[in-house]
């Protein structure tokens, strides 16, 4: 049986290396398309929890999770040697940057190089990592081509940009449309055929290359738009004008205008990352990418003006910055998730804490957070805790707090995510 009945005809075992907020979803769209799935990690913790059933995923329910374990259609492993039974391989492995801004795909090249040793005739491999154009085809292909086996011929092979939205109740995996890049026509043809047993809308492109530019180009635009009201929120402060009302009645506008918000910083795993993948390639084709380094800058620096603010309300209050305790409420890196990658909440606490504050911070979502090797954990928020800082800053703005009484019972507010729209108060600073 060749490998597209096996997909066809829910035969084929599908493996997915990398169980994170990626790769966990997505193995349970194939579970449920009735594929039996193998998820694979070298986090022997994570992969503990996952045999028992449980998910650490958000989005992901535990009860999904125990019925495809218990009925045998989803196991998760450390052993790699079980690539070798595997018949279409997912990589969902992180894609950081380095502290010089330099793409780490350490994480790919380690993946594949366990794939390598397993890779067998008839097998389909795909990268969904956020990566930059150029990574399927001159760094992934040459490896696993020097087993003797020949992308399009003996295995297929492709790229297919995760696009997840983390605590988005509209938009999940399977109803986001699927971009794929294969490296042939075949390989083309393998990857769309697996992803259409499982995602409502598929959109093949003619190479890794174009998907990979897909990804960039999507969270670029965000990145730079968001740069770009970031720079009018500075503007709008220097003239006394409201930055959000100014947005929200352009937002009127039915056509020619998309509106972005301002806000302490960019935070997620792609937003803040893909712009430098993007950035960093040009660079290595002699391309320099100005417009978008420059909303790469304006970004980074709004944690230093938001720590700006609270500084301003503490003057307000004839307190320096030094010796005052400061509460942040929510260190998620947007509403209503437990996720802190990149979040620029982090980094105002990081500032403020380097100016000499005692920050604490609120977050009903993350019970704990790492701040230079400094383990912080969640307070509650009551008046007890609002007496006892000088001013609080909301960070990230969660659905379920009642900002209006946070303002009635603290001292000062700085308030970056918008959440007292037309709230007029001598203790309110906003962004």
């Amino acid at each position: 049986m060749d490998l597209l009945e096996k997909i066809n005809s829910r035969k084929a075992q599908v493996g997915i290396l990398g169980m994170g907020y990626v790769g966990l979803p997505l193995a349970m769209e194939f579970a449920k398309a009735g594929f039996h799935v193998t998820g694979f990690d070298v986090n022997a913790e994570r992969v503990g929890q996952l045999c028992d059933g449980i998910s650490y995923i958000q989005d992901v329910p535990t009860e999904e999770v125990a019925k495809f374990v218990k009925n045998g259609q989803f196991r998760a492993t450390t052993d790699f040697d079980l690539l070798s039974e595997i018949d279409t391989i997912n990589i969902c492995v992180p894609t950081p940057l380095r502290k010089t801004k330099d793409p780490d795909v350490s994480y790919i090249v380690q993946a594949v190089d366990e794939i390598k040793k397993r890779l067998h005739k008839g097998q389909l491999i795909l990268l969904e990592s956020t990566t930059y154009p150029g990574t399927t085809d001159e760094l992934m292909r040459p490896e696993l081509e020097s087993t003797g086996l020949k992308a399009g011929v003996d295995f297929y092979l492709g790229f297919s940009p995760e696009r997840v939205d983390p605590g988005n109740p509209d938009f999940q995996t399977r109803n986001i449309p699927k971009v794929v890049g294969g490296v042939t026509a075949e390989c083309n043809k393998h990857a769309c055929a697996l992803y259409e047993t499982s995602m409502d809308t598929v959109v093949p492109v003619g190479s890794p290359q174009s998907a990979e530019m897909v990804k960039l180009l999507e969270n670029t635009f965000r990145s730079v738009n968001i740069g770009l009201v970031n720079e009018l929120a500075l503007m709008c402060n220097r003239m006394n004008i409201d930055v959000w009302e100014v947005i929200n009645a352009a937002a009127t506008k039915p056509f020619g205008f998309m509106p972005f918000y301002p806000g302490p910083g960019l935070g997620g795993h792609c937003i803040p990352v893909d712009p430098f993948y993007l950035s960093w390639k040009a660079r290595a084709t002699g391309f320099e990418a100005r417009f978008i380094e420059l909303a790469g800058m304006i970004n980074s620096s709004m944690p230093d003006y938001v720590a700006t603010l609270v500084t301003e309300s503490l003057n307000e209050q004839e307190r320096s910055v030094k010796g005052s305790r400061v509460l942040a409420l929510g260190v998620a890196y947007k509403s209503d998730i437990d996720d802190v990658r990149e979040s620029p909440a982090l980094d105002v606490i990081q500032i403020l804490r380097k100016s000499g504050a005692e920050v604490v911070y609120h977050d009903p979502f993350v019970d704990s957070i790492k701040i230079d090797g400094d383990t912080l954990t969640s307070v509650p928020l009551n008046e007890d805790t609002l007496r006892s800082v000088q001013c609080v800053v909301v960070t990230t703005g969660h659905t379920g707090t009642d900002y209006e009484w946070v303002l009635k019972n603290c001292s000062g507010l700085v308030d970056t995510r918008n959440v007292l729209p037309g709230t007029t108060d001598p203790k309110l600073i906003r962004l």
